[in-house]
């Protein structure tokens, strides 16, 4: 059993600067990023999190994807789709992640353990296409998802080619909706999983009872679904793990909806549950989504649970 998070996590960004980082701002070259993503890692990596993020710091989860792919631009803080959707005009976030992982070698003394790493998150195409608004050139979201999961293909290749990491996870919340074309999702899913070498993740918040059969059949290594803020998707999971026996399961434990620490008993008794379902080697332990809005205190004391109960089982 391991512990990962689903992605984004607190940023603070640096307010007094050194004086080689003011010379760097001075000359446009310094990257006020780069501190938060280290703070963020190193935060992940000492509440005891064996498969971080570089914490999503660089702001929403589909601007910091669709600003680099032409046929898309930001008006206002949301993405319209204006011609065709192309290939990113450069890499997204590898150079993120390889920073992310060079802080990670340097946490462990130069050699990061196995079974340790970072993975590579990137928002999915039917998620980004369900929350853009389609000016011109697409008469249907649907040919528009399939354009956007080559694109995005090609940012899932380079993570992939020059980060190394342990998985690489899709972002797509929307796919619980019941808003979407689950047979166009799959396809796009099948185009981002094809030669990739390494586990591909797919994580959807939500209640799952309507989208869990379609979703077991989605071409996919790993399942991250929520289960602490939702009384539903347990029993979900229950009565459907006949469907999921070739997946492993990321597992919400902690409810990212709430900025108090979760009742230890009641994360306990979450993951026994799971483990009775499933079985531990099944299992990745997360919070439900992403922490960005908890303070960072309490943020770092629900990973700290999550490893609490991720060592009581091991």
């Amino acid at each position: 059993m391991k512990s990962t998070v689903v992605g984004s996590f607190p940023v603070e960004l640096k307010e007094s600067l050194s004086a080689k980082e003011k010379l760097l701002k001075v000359f446009g070259a310094y990257d006020p990023y780069k501190n938060a993503i280290k703070d963020c890692v190193i935060s992940q990596l000492d509440a005891g999190i064996d498969i971080v993020s570089d914490g999503q710091v660089r702001g929403d989860m589909v601007s910091i994807f669709t600003e680099f792919i032409p046929g898309m631009k930001i008006e206002d803080g949301n993405t319209v789709i204006v011609s065709k959707i192309r290939k990113p005009v450069s890499e997204i976030s590898v150079k993120d992640l390889q920073f992310a992982k060079n802080v990670i070698k340097d946490y462990y003394g130069g050699n990061i353990p196995d079974g340790k790493g970072i993975k590579g998150i990137i928002t999915g195409p039917t998620t980004i296409i369900h929350s853009s608004r389609i000016e011109s050139f697409y008469k249907n979201k649907e040919d528009a998802i399939i354009d956007l999961a080559h694109s995005l293909k090609v940012e899932l290749d380079a993570i992939a080619d020059k980060v190394s990491p342990v998985y690489i996870q899709i972002d797509e919340p929307f796919l619980s909706t019941g808003m979407v074309d689950m047979k166009v999702a799959s396809e796009a899913i099948d185009i981002l999983h094809e030669d990739l070498e390494i586990p591909l993740a797919m994580h959807v918040c939500g209640t799952l009872d309507n989208a869990f059969k379609d979703l077991s059949k989605f071409n996919v290594d790993i399942l991250d679904m929520e289960f602490a803020g939702n009384d539903v998707n347990l029993g979900v999971l229950e009565k459907n793990s006949n469907l999921i026996h070739d997946k492993k399961i990321g597992f919400g434990c902690i409810d990212s909806s709430i900025n108090e620490l979760d009742d230890v008993d009641d994360v306990d008794d979450l993951v026994v549950k799971a483990i009775n379902i499933v079985g531990k080697d099944n299992l990745l332990l997360d919070p439900d989504c992403g922490l960005r809005r908890a303070p960072k205190d309490i943020a770092f004391k629900k990973l700290q649970l999550i490893n609490q109960i991720k060592d009581k089982y091991s």
